[in-house]
């Protein structure tokens, strides 16, 4: 009931149009079913004839001017049937688009939340949990809306098929339904059996896609020093463990099925028996009393299959909108502030930040220039990257406050700020696309045009213009099959597509040689004045064309002199 409850909150439109259409396609079905009991009178049978039920239909067609004639009675019964069928057609398709709407739904929901939460967030979160939350849990919670949806057309046609079965004898279809709904209750553990096999595959096809991510991206060292193997071992692990939940599941599902069939047949002669012998009821009337018990008894055994499926799929439901909630818990909820402008810089004025209990900045006040190129040099792990992430807004600091010109950025209108940033990782991570997209990240505002000036401005448009299709050309997974200083003018290209006033190198040129990190620094050079520079790194050739230089370290940051920071270790 819970998760029919959530699935109606969620979409009550569609929700009503399915229940709605399957309940007029059961009435319509019962009044022509009601209709074959006046046929029975017709053939004959007394008790029919003086039942309740066919003296007031005989009443109601009297009403509207119809003579309850055979033709008459079977033309009503062909009615009620074609009814029947074009309201569940309707019902039908209706699910089939609410099914589809499910699924895409949770999925833009589910992306939006992410998308919208705080970096945090994101640091605690496996990319591989992610993929299985928006492939196959999605996915799952939509076959479990299909699932509950037959499950309410079967109870509806069950429920018809039963209030008529009582008019006939009310006795043997009491019997009937009591017998079987000890049968159901019997077989219910096959369906708690599948709900924690499906529980228990969710969970375990959730961490085999984490570990596997992980494991591709690190796959190359693997493979270099001969470990792959390693990951194998894990993996092979998890996936026979996900195929010990799947075999539980479908065990479960076929011996329900298996079951479910003597017991139908069984049920089925029982009631003709008790009809036959202990009633005495006439043939006609066993007749149509044993076709109905045996639909309720065939509908009552399909809605419990369905209900198996659609509880086996609920942790799919269940786990994909909690993690919507978390996520929406993280939301960044940031300010309506002003449009920032940078034309004098910016700048730190007693900022503070710890991660956890440790403090990583203290009581920091620097200053950056714009226009200028400010290096910021420190060990690793010394609060470098924290101060960029302060910058763009990415991080909150405790105490202080980070400004933009004379406007402090909790003032500051994030996301306008944060587009007149260009921003370049330390790990270059290019899309399996073409150089071009590569550069504008499918932007629709940007043209070739725009790619080739940021390509021309990065240094690199002449090696474009040789690859094999230009811009066109594919640049591989993760960029590989292009070098290291290729990927990285082609990630500075990417920041620069959008025009940005700053832009922030972190660690950008830390692993290339010392030619490409010269060249990457000449192009820097020619960018001086033309916007405001960021770039993290203690090499060097970096430092020296820096205007400023910062170092960062035990929680302060101190302007380094000309020459200085050669004498200090990194």
């Amino acid at each position: 009931m819970k998760l029919f409850v959530a699935f109606s909150r969620a979409y009550p439109r569609q929700s009503a149009l399915v229940v709605g259409s399957l309940l007029l396609a059961s009435l319509f079905e019962g009044i022509g079913l009601t209709t074959v009991l006046p046929l029975l009178a017709r053939m004959g049978d007394t008790a029919v004839r003086t039942s309740g039920l066919s003296r007031t239909i005989d009443r109601v067609l009297g009403t509207i001017g119809l003579t309850p004639t055979v033709g008459v009675l079977i033309s009503i019964v062909i009615l009620g049937v074609a009814l029947k069928c074009v309201l569940v057609m309707f019902a039908n398709r209706q699910v089939g688009f609410t099914v589809a709407h499910v699924a895409t739904d949770l999925r833009l929901r589910f992306i939006r939340s992410l998308l919208a939460a705080r970096w945090e967030y994101y640091l605690r979160q496996p990319v591989g949990a992610l993929a299985n939350s928006l492939a196959t849990e999605a996915g799952g919670a939509a076959s479990a809306y299909l699932s509950g949806a037959k499950l309410i057309s079967l109870l509806a046609q069950t429920l018809v098929y039963s209030a008529i079965a009582l008019f006939i004898s009310w006795q043997a279809t009491l019997i009937a339904l009591t017998t079987g709904a000890v049968f159901v209750y019997m077989l219910n553990r096959f369906v708690r059996v599948s709900r924690r096999a499906g529980t228990k595959q969710r969970r375990i096809l959730r961490a085999l896609l984490v570990r596997l991510a992980d494991n591709m991206q690190s796959l190359k060292p693997l493979k270099a020093m001969a470990r792959e193997n390693l990951a194998n071992v894990l993996l092979q692990a998890d996936t026979k463990r996900l195929n010990r939940a799947a075999q539980q599941d479908i065990v479960s599902r076929e011996a329900l099925r298996a079951l479910q069939e003597p017991m139908l047949v069984i049920l089925a002669a029982a009631g003709l028996y008790v009809a036959l012998v202990e009633f005495e009821m006439s043939f006609a009337s066993v007749m149509l009393l044993a076709f109905l018990l045996l639909r309720i008894l065939m509908y009552l055994s399909r809605a419990q299959r369905e209900y198996q499926v659609m509880v086996a799929c609920a942790s799919a439901y269940w786990s994909i909108v909690s993690e919507i909630d978390e996520a929406r818990k993280e939301s960044e909820n940031p300010p309506a502030g002003a449009a920032p402008v940078l034309q004098r810089g910016i700048r730190f004025e007693n900022v503070s930040f710890q991660y956890n209990d440790r403090w990583i900045l203290r009581n920091v006040t620097l200053a950056i220039p714009a226009g200028g190129i400010t290096a910021l040099a420190g060990a690793s792990g010394a609060g470098k990257t924290t101060i960029v992430d302060l910058i763009t807004a990415l991080l909150r600091p405790q105490e202080g406050e980070v400004w933009i010109d004379d406007l402090p950025l909790l003032r500051v209108d994030w996301r306008a700020w944060r587009q007149m940033i260009g921003y370049v990782p330390q790990d270059t991570l290019l899309l399996h696309d073409t150089v071009a997209h590569n550069v504008t990240l499918g932007d629709p505002e940007l043209t070739e045009a725009d790619a080739e000036e940021a390509l021309r401005a990065a240094g690199i448009w002449e090696f474009v213009t040789g690859l094999p299709e230009g811009l066109k050309t594919i640049v591989g997974e993760r960029g590989g099959k292009l070098s290291g200083g290729q990927r990285q003018r082609i990630a500075i290209a990417r920041a620069l597509a959008h025009k940005p006033q700053l832009l922030i190198l972190d660690e950008a040129t830390n692993a290339l040689d010392a030619e490409t990190e010269a060249a990457i620094c000449r192009t820097l050079e020619t960018l001086r004045g033309k916007l405001t520079i960021i770039a993290i790194s203690h090499q060097s050739p970096l430092v020296e064309v820096a205007d400023r230089v910062y170092r960062v370290g035990d929680g302060a940051v101190a302007q380094v002199a000309d020459g200085a920071l050669q004498a200090t270790p990194a």
